[in-house]
């Protein structure tokens, strides 16, 4: 069963970066916003300071990948945006979700 993805419009963007509260490291920045309601809805930006758009969408999809696949593991009720840094343009599926794991900690948004 495939888990769907909420994405963000881009005035939620606006109030997630402006309202909430950020957490980075060497490849994301990720910013939480808590909302009253039961699902997460994640948003994710990558720059053109990343790549071309071949190595932007990849970025993008490993993010995304890496957040459905342990989703589950996060609380629910939160808008969560993720920023690639540049250093992410290089790096594998485990690097990008080793790194979103442990911003999710960082951000105490961790179901133990």
């Amino acid at each position: 069963m495939s888990e769907k993805i909420i994405a963000l419009k881009n005035n939620e963007f606006v109030k997630v970066y402006q309202t909430g509260k950020s957490k980075a490291n060497k490849f994301l920045i990720m910013y939480v916003l808590k909302k009253n309601e039961n699902s997460s809805r994640l948003g994710i930006s990558v720059s053109k300071k990343v790549g071309n758009s071949v190595i932007r969408h990849r970025v993008k999809r490993l993010i995304k990948e890496a957040y459905r696949l342990n989703s589950k593991s996060f609380w629910p009720g939160y808008d969560i945006v993720i920023i690639a840094r540049s250093t992410a343009k290089d790096k594998s599926y485990k690097d990008i979700e080793s790194a979103l794991m442990h911003l999710v900690k960082l951000n105490k948004i961790l179901v133990l």
